[in-house]
């Protein structure tokens, strides 16, 4: 069981979880958001590296001591980790158990996805980008309903303290009145934990 990957980044702190933690993003997303910052996830020749779930922990255990330190640990990222679940899962099965395990996520996949790595999952970080329907797929050229099926399943599982959920105003695509919508409708289901920040469009 190999996987795509575009990139390992080591030694980041306060971005991606807790202490000091390990970056490491998937090539592969199912989105094509007009401002994304990792578009060599969609190419095919934007591989760095494939990699087994046994190959990465080895690669990782180079880390061991800043992780077990800092309580930090492992966040996959992309691209879109949730299309690689089963080297999630695998990979969390072989780690040692101190490590945290951080996911960043737009959830823009089938619901079992997500449901396969929630046992392993310490916190969550989702692009959410936008609630409003429309204004989502005009930005990221996808379907929300993955996403919403996604979030329903986090609430029914009592996780919403675990999530933060990243909402832009992105220029040329949503307003602060649209975000403003976006924040409280996740209100509803339960969720609190916000990252409010602009897009700078370059």
């Amino acid at each position: 069981m190999n996987a795509p990957f575009i990139a390992i980044a080591r030694h980041r702190l306060t971005v991606d979880g807790g202490g000091v933690t390990t970056l490491v993003a998937f090539h592969g997303c199912p989105l094509r958001c007009a401002y994304c910052l990792n578009r060599q996830c969609w190419e095919e020749d934007g591989i760095w590296q494939w990699l087994s779930p046994e190959e990465l922990v080895d690669e990782l255990m180079k880390d061991n001591l800043y992780f077990l330190a800092t309580g930090g640990g492992v966040c996959f990222g992309g691209g879109e980790p949730l299309l690689y679940s089963d080297f999630i899962e695998r990979f969390c099965q072989l780690c040692p158990k101190e490590w945290h395990i951080y996911l960043e996520s737009s959830l823009n996949v089938p619901t079992e996805r997500l449901a396969t790595v929630i046992p392993y999952i310490h916190e969550y970080y989702i692009d959410v980008k936008d609630m409003n329907p429309d204004i989502y797929h005009q930005y990221t050229g996808g379907d929300i309903a993955p996403l919403m099926s996604n979030l329903r399943l986090l609430a029914d599982r009592h996780l919403q303290e675990r999530v933060t959920l990243r909402l832009p105003s992105i220029a040329a695509f949503n307003t602060d009145d649209d975000r403003h919508y976006s924040q409280e409708l996740l209100q509803t289901m339960g969720y609190s934990n916000f990252d409010l920040f602009d897009y700078v469009v370059r």
